[in-house]
């Protein structure tokens, strides 16, 4: 059982970690990039930003000093957004022990390389374990202690447990799973996913045609995932169709919020900013659309959601365009393999 933690990123998920934490039993060194947030947490014990009405309990300490924060604990989250944590990891090299742990809780692809965040991190820091932590899992609601459940996954079984053993309670259970790629992959590639459905909604299309997204949101992803060496398998759970679903359909999604006022008309800049938080789907569209044309992989989805985001194309026009689709079949191998 570790005894200190440091959560890297004091966002709306890497403050609910915190609490989850803390609430074990365990110390919590919570660092904080915004100063007005760091003296705002200092002086309220709540982070009113990112995750309000929740108060944060004694034992998580706040700093805004990354070596402060990380020197003489067991176990390093960084919670920071998938862009950032090229940078962030670069700054903290110095201050992880040899084989130190840390565990990458951000959901996206690095635009610049199209590499998986645990990769970014490998080069940054090189002396660590990494491991990933992803699923259906709502800051909102993990901070209240309400019921969920998320993989954990790295290179090696013995370090997928010890962030399992770390993170799991009564109310947070926590799988470990071999397939380090195809979770990143699912954590990441359903916010792609999730901004359609959000346009869609926004466009005042009905459950039907969020379930279609959906349904062959996943099918895609998976297409994807198998050809940069995932299990298809891995698709089929928590971090794959269990994520997709809860992002698809909640307003707590940031990424399903931002499709709808995208769908309504409303800028990708304003969207952004009206939301107030990271929306990782929109960079990691961005990366998915040039991953797929790099290994030969249709994505349709993602490739209409590129031309919305970046090129400005009509939501309308995208949704047509899915629609009259060359003529195809719903075959039996997409479902086996999943079997």
């Amino acid at each position: 059982m570790i005894k200190k933690a440091s959560i890297i990123g004091a966002g709306s998920w890497g403050t609910a970690l915190s609490i989850l934490l803390a609430n074990k039993g365990i110390e919590v060194n919570l660092w904080v990039y915004e100063e007005d947030v760091f003296n705002q947490i200092n002086k309220t014990r709540q982070n009113l930003r990112y995750l309000p009405n929740i108060s944060l309990p004694s034992n998580i300490q706040v700093f805004n000093d990354k070596e402060q924060a990380i020197r003489g604990t067991d176990l390093i989250v960084l919670a920071v957004s998938s862009q950032a944590v090229r940078s962030v990891a670069s700054d903290i090299r110095s201050y992880v022990p040899e084989e130190g742990i840390v565990v990458n809780v951000a959901k996206g692809l690095e635009v610049k390389s199209l590499k998986r965040l645990s990769q970014v991190i490998e080069e940054e820091i090189p002396q660590c374990k990494i491991a990933v932590l992803s699923g259906p899992s709502h800051a909102e609601e993990v901070s209240k202690g309400i019921p969920t459940a998320v993989v954990s996954a790295a290179k090696e079984q013995k370090v997928s447990e010890f962030v399992q053993d770390a993170f799991m309670c009564p109310n947070f259970r926590v799988y470990t799973n071999s397939d380090l790629v195809g979770v990143e992959l699912g954590g990441a590639l359903k916010n792609i996913i999730a901004l359609a459905a959000g346009v869609s909604d926004g466009l005042g299309y009905g459950d039907n045609a969020r379930a279609a997204l959906t349904t062959r949101g996943i099918e895609e992803i998976t297409r994807l995932g198998q050809a940069m060496g995932a299990l298809p398998s891995t698709f089929a759970g928590l971090t794959g169709i269990g994520d997709l679903i809860v992002t698809c359909t909640s307003m707590h999604s940031r990424n399903r919020r931002a499709g709808i006022l995208i769908g309504q008309g409303k800028s990708v800049h304003d969207t952004i900013n009206t939301i107030g938080m990271a929306v990782e789907g929109v960079k990691t569209c961005q990366a998915a659309h040039e991953l797929a044309k790099k290994v030969g992989v249709e994505m349709p989805i993602t490739e209409q959601l590129y031309y919305v985001l970046f090129e400005g194309k009509n939501p309308k026009e995208a949704v047509e365009d899915l629609m009259l689709r060359n003529k195809t079949f719903e075959s039996e191998e997409g479902l086996n393999k999943w079997l």
